[in-house]
């Protein structure tokens, strides 16, 4: 299919060839008719990314800081790859669609093929053939209902949200200031409530728009008189509420607000604008102000947006879902009116020009759309990528990636195409535009949303995973019983059904000889534990060696918010199943034993994420462990520091940058400029062991008695009792 891209480091645009959007649970496949250009929004984002490097950092100053902390951890070199990676990405354009049913994901109810919908959301109802779109961010329409009007969706409920806001009553007044797209839709739906409208913008052709279709009267903002003109207007009472829709990084559109409003007034704020008001104009008339995020309750949700969890309409009458149908029903019915609006058409191979339009403000403007052929869907799933096909062995290790994120692309990715004899078959990630990046960056020869393509080509033998965790486990049993060497970035799985299943499959795979692997032992799979191979970390184990030992792992973890879907139980497992996983692990490679047994204490959390916690972990060997994973600390403070008490010797090991050994009364120091963590050597090995057909270099075993630690931490910290590792 066929998708409007740009990329942030030049600002190009262009309509390529991608595979279809992954179509996962709770979503709902559809083939576009007509997509809605924000013009706010996408003019902004079109905008900055056609700066050069400078000028983006201007516009980021945020982003700058974090570059430089990466730097300073990091080094220079794994920096580049994570700035560049953000740059060379084509990123995907838009969040306001409509079209027609495709294809329905399994639990989904109430949706069948050919219905029309209408669907919002970004980095879902993207400027795209055909796009993948959770079921509470689509919405059905009637048969007959017009999608170029329905294409407004997103942008109406952002419109509704902010009227919602403002709680204005039939009769009273409301000023909008910024008369652009959701200015004027907010001004339509406003009148069609009984409430008088005050427009004003910058724009004196907006001024003349609003005056004909939506605004019960209009002001430019230097008009002389403007604040008696509007005060006048309201017999002298003020506006009983406004709506900021204006962008700007002024702080007039808030000051005038004040000025307007009628004491006890509210004043909402829907636009980009700063907040920092002269406090006299609010304090004397005790204005409210309010913020209205987006298209409503449940923006930014994942457990509403991902998940498809409603909320009860009984405690949250208007969510982002039902202000999408209530626009809906305003367009369809005929109570407001937005043929006006749409002043562009461009087909999809056109829309770059669509920009430029926007960009350059040489005409009027307010709605632009973009027109998709209706055609019978290209369901087409697999994108070959133009290269020169290299010849190598035929024992080559030949290689396909499922999801490539940050970490995969800073930190895998990149050592993998500095190997010899490895071949790059098949990238498959949720998104077609990531696909079609990874794909050209790393010189895979294909790119796909088909997951078909992977597992039953027999010219892939290694499969690396690096989805979101709750993924991990499918992933890797589909691996196995295709006959794949796996390479799975932790957690190994969530919970300790998968984990039983996986230890079920993969032991009576490795019974038996391995279809298309006749040369190999067995499959090798292997978690992504890189702390086990840092060079200094190798130097610690090698002057403590093996043997009962005490061993002390602090982590000062950070804060992750609580709505984060790494924090989400049932998508990233929670931080002690998707990170403490590691220093667990790292344990066990330095006193070279497995768990047995752990104890868990955590500090009282009322939002129940356990992760600022002490656990002990005994181990077979007789070696004890202490985590101490905090995420309640300074940032700046360094993030980890071990120590090792064996015999007389005593390793320090600072944030894998400084090594101290002490031992009969002497120290030895060992430094690193930069922090090595082992990743490059992680994956050096792990591909070497697949082109010898070696064994692992961590044992099936320390794999899973180091997952199933982490869940019996979870049980200990419930229980409040030590807790066996069966």
């Amino acid at each position: 299919m066929r998708q409007l891209t740009q990329k942030l480091k030049d600002g190009r645009m262009r309509v390529l060839e991608v595979p279809l959007p992954v179509l996962d649970h709770g979503m709902i496949l559809v083939q576009s008719h007509y997509s809605l250009i924000s013009p706010g929004t996408e003019r902004s984002t079109v905008f900055a990314a056609k700066k050069r490097l400078i000028g983006k950092a201007k516009e980021r100053p945020q982003q700058v800081k974090q570059v430089i902390e990466l730097t300073k951890n990091l080094g220079p070199i794994q920096t580049y790859r994570a700035v560049m990676k953000k740059l060379d990405s084509y990123s995907p354009l838009g969040y306001s669609s409509a079209g027609e049913v495709i294809e329905v994901a399994s639990d989904v109810d109430g949706f069948c093929k050919n219905d029309l919908v209408a669907c919002g959301g970004s980095g879902y109802a993207n400027h795209a053939e055909i796009v993948a779109v959770p079921v509470n961010l689509c919405v059905k329409l009637p048969a007959d209902a017009d999608l170029k009007r329905s294409a407004y969706n997103t942008l109406g409920a952002i419109a509704l949200q902010g009227v919602r806001q403002a709680d204005t009553k039939i009769g009273e007044t409301c000023a909008v200031i910024g008369l652009g797209l959701i200015g004027q839709l907010t001004a339509l739906i406003l009148r069609v409530g009984g409430v008088k409208v005050v427009g004003i913008d910058i724009d004196p052709a907006m001024i003349e728009i609003a005056k004909k279709h939506c605004a019960d009267c209009a002001f430019t903002r230097k008009e002389a008189g403007l604040t008696e003109n509007i005060i006048g207007f309201t017999d002298g009472i003020g506006i009983d509420s406004v709506i900021i829709t204006a962008s700007s990084k002024s702080l007039d559109p808030i000051n005038l607000a004040g000025m307007i409003v009628r004491k006890k007034g509210r004043v909402v704020i829907v636009g980009n604008v700063p907040t920092g008001f002269e406090r006299e104009l609010y304090y004397k008339k005790e204005v409210e102000l309010r913020m209205s995020c987006s298209y409503g309750p449940g923006r930014y949700d994942i457990n509403y947006e991902e998940k498809g969890l409603d909320y009860p309409v009984g405690y949250v009458r208007w969510t982002e879902n039902r202000n999408m149908k209530a626009f809906q029903e305003l367009v369809y019915s005929g109570k407001i009116n937005i043929d006006y609006l749409t002043t562009h058409i461009f087909k999809l191979e056109d829309a770059p020009k669509a920009y430029d339009v926007i960009l350059e403000r040489k005409e009027p403007f307010l709605g632009i759309l973009i027109e998709y052929e209706t055609k019978e869907a290209d369901l087409k799933k697999k994108v070959f990528i133009e290269k020169e096909i290299s010849k190598k062995a035929p024992d080559a290790v030949r290689i396909a990636f499922i999801g490539a994120g940050n970490y995969a692309m800073s930190y895998l990715l990149p050592h993998i195409a500095k190997e010899n004899n490895v071949i790059m078959k098949g990238i498959m990630t949720s998104t077609g535009t990531s696909s079609r990046t990874v794909a050209e960056k790393y010189q895979f020869e294909f790119c796909t949303s088909n997951e078909d393509d992977i597992f039953k080509t027999n010219e892939i033998n290694t499969v690396f995973i690096a989805t979101r965790h709750n993924t991990h486990a499918e992933y890797v049993i589909k691996s196995i019983k295709s006959g794949k060497n796996i390479f799975v970035e932790k957690p190994l799985c969530i919970n300790e059904t998968e984990l039983d299943e996986i230890i079920d499959v993969y032991t009576q795979a490795n019974q038996v000889k391995i279809p298309n692997q006749q040369d190999q032992k067995g499959q090798i799979l292997m978690v992504g534990f890189n702390r086990r191979f840092s060079s200094l970390a190798k130097a610690l184990k090698k002057h403590v060696g093996e043997g009962p030992m005490a061993i002390i792992y602090r982590i000062n973890a950070s804060s992750i918010p609580a709505d984060s879907w790494i924090q989400n139980k049932d998508i990233g497992g929670g931080r002690i199943i998707g990170e403490v996983c590691h220093f667990i692990d790292f344990l066990t490679f330095i006193n070279g034993s497995v768990p047995v047994e752990v104890f868990a204490k955590s500090l009282p959390d009322p939002m129940n994420l356990d992760d600022t916690l002490s656990i002990i972990i005994r181990f077979k060997n007789g070696s004890i462990g202490t985590i101490a994973y905090y995420s309640n600390g300074s940032k700046s403070l360094f993030k980890e520091y071990i120590e090792v008490y064996k015999s007389g010797v005593t390793a320090l090991l600072k944030d894998f940058k400084k090594l101290e050994l002490y031992e009969k009364g002497r120290k030895f120091k060992k430094g690193l400029f930069f922090q090595d963590k082992g990743q490059k050597e992680m994956i050096r090995t792990y591909v070497d062991c697949v082109k010898r057909a070696n064994p692992s270099p961590i044992t099936f075993e320390e794999v899973c008695k180091v997952t199933r630690a982490t869940f019996k931490t979870i049980e200990s910290l419930q229980n409040n009792k030590n807790i066996r590792i069966e």
